[in-house]
């Protein structure tokens, strides 16, 4: 199937079981980050986090308070999302292609 799709299509990916090994799970959460809401969602947290960022001075030196990134994505069984296909995607894809569907959307 991700042989047939052609760069700049729509394709709607779903969970189908979840992997055991941690790396396709960092995969599976990197193809999901590319959802349209869910970079909306990253670049809005990211900006308020620069906005609410203490920074205090210690040994006359500027020194800041980072904050934990919050996870806007879950592999869960049954989670869906939409993306935009370029080739860049389709090692991931083709990579745990045993735990994701993937269609044209």
């Amino acid at each position: 199937m991700i042989d047939a799709l052609k760069p700049g299509q729509t394709i709607r990916c779903t969970i189908l079981k979840l992997p055991k090994a941690a790396a396709d799970k960092k995969t599976i959460e990197r193809l999901m980050r590319r959802d349209p809401q869910v970079i909306r969602g990253l670049r809005r947290s990211a900006h308020l986090r620069a906005k609410t960022t203490v920074t205090y001075n210690r040994g006359n030196r500027d020194w800041v308070q980072r904050q934990k990134v919050g996870k806007i994505v879950r592999v869960v069984k049954g989670n869906t999302w939409t993306c935009v296909f370029d080739l860049n995607a389709a090692p991931d894809l083709k990579a745990v292609a045993t735990f994701v569907k993937v269609e044209a959307a």
